[in-house]
């Protein structure tokens, strides 16, 4: 991408500042992080207010109720809501960054109408049911059962890590359709109502307190086929979209906040002294060119993601998306900043000293929360795999 500002970028940066300066004043106090329902209703709100000045969606095609917008504006929309101090997706992000970009790139023309709209209005909450007791790293041993039963499947067995599920309205779901086929080749991809009966939600608490994360429970749920987006067992495909979808775009927001919050220590390092320390400040340095780096990737995997024409299967070079999907170096970039912001907190927790311990501070629990993103969203073993293999043409293990 051009990394020069034209004079249209730069006006709509200049409005969007104008319009973060009149609205972020106008909003109501956050709600307490235990306060789901609270939280809920908190980043709707937002997100209708983004709608209604037309900045929802900024980056989604047009005909998926987006505005079709640049990788440049939609770079130019992160950097300045995040500086802003404006809410991030929040409850939304599974929607919004997960499934919503799924169902734009796999999606009947039905489904986009009836899903998309409502997620970029601020309507409905999406969580995503993918991950097992037994099958987590190793996503493909997913165990729950989707039986055809006329027009619906019948779906029985659980799901656990289960973002937002306890405030959702829908559920990205991975289910096994075929269970004599290969363990890739025989799911699907579906959305399910979370208020369908025989769905029961068990919340699960974190290390840091909070309950984010739940257990779900499915007891001969029906849902109607025509919720399966993509064709019958070939959801592993499906899947394989939502996931470079989250390791590839679903973090820039963050990187931006990693790189505000690394200013921060440094600020805070000169008021206490510890500036004087001089391996202290080689570290802080090194932070600062890894989320600079890091910064330049995510230029690279929003722009791969959004309006890269499809190239030649023969030209098209190892690792890259078939367009409007992000590659392989969405793995890259996961394991990088899965590291990079473990560091940072680390470091976080250098400078500040015992202040840092304090358990309601914002620092102990982004600090916690650090702890799983070598986890979540594919472990770094996973992720190595995937950049030896379609990155680097290694030969798979045995």
């Amino acid at each position: 991408m051009d990394l020069a500002y034209t004079q249209e970028e730069q006006e709509f940066r200049a409005r969007l500042r104008e319009w973060l300066a009149k609205v972020l004043p106008e909003l109501p106090p956050k709600p307490s992080p235990d306060d789901w329902p609270g939280r809920r209703a908190y980043d709707l709100g937002w997100q209708r207010r983004l709608y209604d000045a037309g900045y929802a969606g900024l980056h989604w095609p047009v005909d998926a109720g987006g505005r079709g917008a640049t990788p440049t504006q939609h770079l130019i929309f992160l950097e300045e809501t995040e500086r802003a101090g404006a809410p991030y997706v929040g409850a939304n992000f599974v929607g919004l960054l997960h499934a919503g970009p799924t169902i734009a790139a796999e999606g009947t023309a039905g489904q986009r109408a009836r899903w998309l709209p409502p997620v970029l209005r601020g309507d409905e909450v999406w969580c995503q049911g993918f991950s097992e007791p037994g099958a987590g790293s190793d996503l493909a041993s997913l165990r729950t059962r989707a039986v055809r039963d006329g027009d619906a499947y019948v779906v029985t067995g659980s799901k656990i890590w289960t973002s937002h599920a306890e405030i959702a309205d829908w559920c990205e779901l991975l289910v096994r359709t075929d269970p004599a086929a290969p363990r890739h080749r025989g799911i699907s991809w579906l959305a399910m109502p979370m208020d369908a009966p025989g769905v029961t939600v068990r919340p699960l608490r974190t290390l840091a307190g909070s309950t984010e994360f739940a257990e779900v429970f499915l007891d001969e749920v029906r849902v109607p086929v025509s919720h399966r987006v993509g064709e019958e067992n070939d959801g592993w495909r499906v899947t394989m979209v939502t996931l470079s979808f989250e390791r590839g775009t679903a973090f820039v927001g963050e990187v931006v906040a990693c790189r505000r919050t690394l200013g921060e220590l440094a600020r805070a390092a000169r008021a206490n002294g510890r500036w004087d320390d001089p391996v202290l400040r080689r570290r802080l340095g090194r932070l600062h060119a890894e989320f600079g780096a890091l910064w330049r990737l995510t230029q690279w995997n929003v722009s791969e993601a959004m309006g890269v024409p499809p190239v030649r299967a023969e030209s098209r070079t190892r690792g890259s998306s078939p367009g409007g999907v992000p590659g392989a170096g969405g793995s890259v970039f996961k394991l990088a900043y899965s590291h990079a912001r473990q560091e940072l907190y680390d470091t976080a927790a250098e400078v500040l000293g015992a202040d840092s311990l304090v358990l309601e501070e914002e620092w102990v629990r982004e600090r916690l929360s650090s702890l799983s993103y070598t986890i979540a969203a594919g472990t770094s073993q996973i992720q190595r795999n995937i950049v030896a293999e379609r990155i680097l043409g290694l030969p798979k293990g045995r």
